[in-house]
C-alpha cells in the first residue's frame, strides 16, 4: 500500500482537513498517477456535506484529475510513464453489461464506481483527487493532448465532459440555438463548446454581472432571468436548453423558451426536487431531460475537441490551504469559474 497526503472531511459537518491516505498496490492493469492539479467541483461539496446521502468518513473529494503517470502494471498498454494524463468521475464499471459495452460506463447497469465516496473492488471506500496520487485501472484513465495545460484540462474531467456529452446528444451545431443557464463552472464550459461545435449561443444568468465573460467566452447573446420581459422575449426561441445551475430554478418557465420538438436537459443537480408543469411540456412537443458525465470514449473525444479548439477551464488555481476558502466562495458563486488545487501544496 501506498501512504499519500490528502485533504478529507472528517465529516458532514467539519471543513476538510489534511491527512494521510492509502492507496492500493498497482495491479497488473493498473496505473499509478502523480496528481498535478484536483478541480473543485459543486458536487465535492454536496458529497462531503452529506446533501446527496450519508458518506463513508474520512473523505477526499475531488473528481477532476489531471497528473503524470509514474509507474504501470505488468499488462497495461494503454499508458506509459511520463504520459499526460486525467481521471474524471469514475474509476471502474463492470464492463459487461449492455451500456458498458456501448461505451457508456456512466450509466452501468451494475452501478458505476465513483472516483470518491464509492465501494471499490476491493472493499475499500474510493478516495478522490484531493491528494498527491492515484491508482487507477488503465481502462479508465484519458490522455490528456500536449495542447491543454494541466492546470486547465482538470475541470475538462467532469465540467468539460458534463457539457459536452448532452451539447452532443442532442445535436448542437451550425442552425442551432442552444440556451446555457447559469454561467458557472459547469455553463462556462458549455457556452466554450456550443460556440465551437458552431450554435448560436445564448447565456440565460440571473443578472447581466458576469455578461463581459460571457460574451468573450462566445456566447451571442445574454439575458438576465430576474428580468420578467427575458421570458416573454425569448419564448420559444430554444432547440436545446442545458441547465447547470444546483440549485432550484421554475423548471416550466424556461420550458417555455423551447421551440418545438426543443429539449431541456439538466446537468445542475440541487438537492431540492424540480416540478415540472406538464402543460409546458405538452404545449410544444417539448422534453425535459438529464445527462451525466460521458463515457471514456466520449471524455476522450472531448479532450482532443478542446485542444482541437484551443479550449480549456477558467480557473483560479489555489494551494490546499485555501480548499475551505475556496468551498465557501463556490457557494457564493464567487469564483471565476473553476478552482483548481495544486496539488504539489499538499505535502
Amino acid at each position: 500500500m501506498l501512504t499519500v497526503n490528502a485533504y478529507a472531511a472528517p465529516s458532514a459537518s467539519e471543513a476538510l482537513v489534511p491527512t494521510t491516505i492509502e492507496r492500493r498496490d498497482v495491479g497488473a492493469h493498473d496505473v499509478l498517477i502523480e496528481i498535478k492539479y484536483a478541480g473543485i467541483c459543486h458536487s465535492d461539496i454536496h458529497t462531503v456535506r452529506g446533501d446527496w446521502g450519508p458518506q463513508s468518513y474520512p473523505l477526499a473529494p475531488g473528481h477532476e484529475i489531471a497528473g503524470i503517470v509514474t509507474e504501470i502494471g505488468s499488462d497495461v498498454t494503454r499508458h506509459k510513464v511520463g504520459d499526460r494524463v486525467g481521471v474524471g468521475c469514475m474509476v471502474n464499471s463492470c464492463r459487461e453489461c449492455e451500456n458498458c459495452r456501448k461505451g457508456e460506463e456512466q450509466y452501468c447497469l451494475k452501478g458505476m464506481t465513483g472516483t470518491y465516496g464509492a465501494v471499490d473492488r476491493d472493499g475499500t471506500i474510493t478516495q478522490g483527487g484531493y491528494s498527491t496520487h492515484v491508482v487507477v485501472t488503465e481502462d479508465f484513465v484519458v490522455r490528456i493532448p500536449e495542447g491543454i495545460a494541466l492546470d486547465a484540462a482538470a475541470p475538462l474531467l467532469c465540467a468539460g465532459i458534463t457539457t459536452y456529452s448532452p451539447l452532443r446528444h442532442w445535436g448542437a451545431g451550425p442552425g442551432k440555438k442552444v440556451g446555457v443557464v447559469g454561467l458557472g463552472g459547469l455553463g462556462h464550459m458549455a457556452v466554450k463548446l456550443a460556440h465551437a461545435m458552431g450554435a448560436e449561443v445564448t447565456v440565460l444568468s440571473q443578472s447581466l454581472k458576469k455578461m463581459e465573460d460571457g460574451l468573450r467566452l462566445g456566447a451571442d447573446q445574454y439575458f438576465a432571468t430576474s428580468e420578467p420581459a427575458t421570458f416573454e422575449k425569448l419564448a420559444r426561441t430554444f432547440d436545446l436548453i442545458i441547465n447547470t445551475v444546483s440549485a432550484p430554478i421554475d423548471i416550466s418557465s424556461y420550458l417555455q423558451l423551447l421551440a418545438l420538438d426543443g429539449a431541456l436537459v439538466n446537468v445542475g443537480a440541487p438537492a431540492e426536487p424540480l416540478p415540472v408543469n406538464a402543460f409546458a411540456l405538452i404545449g410544444g412537443r417539448r422534453s425535459f431531460a438529464g445527462s451525466a458525465i460521458g463515457g471514456i470514449r466520449e471524455t476522450q473525444e472531448m479532450l482532443e475537441f478542446c485542444a482541437e479548439h484551443g479550449l480549456g477551464a477558467e480557473i483560479e488555481v489555489i494551494p490546499a490551504e485555501k480548499i475551505n476558502d475556496a468551498y465557501e466562495r463556490v457557494l457564493a458563486s464567487d469564483v471565476r469559474y473553476r478552482f483548481v488545487i495544486d496539488a504539489s501544496t499538499l505535502g
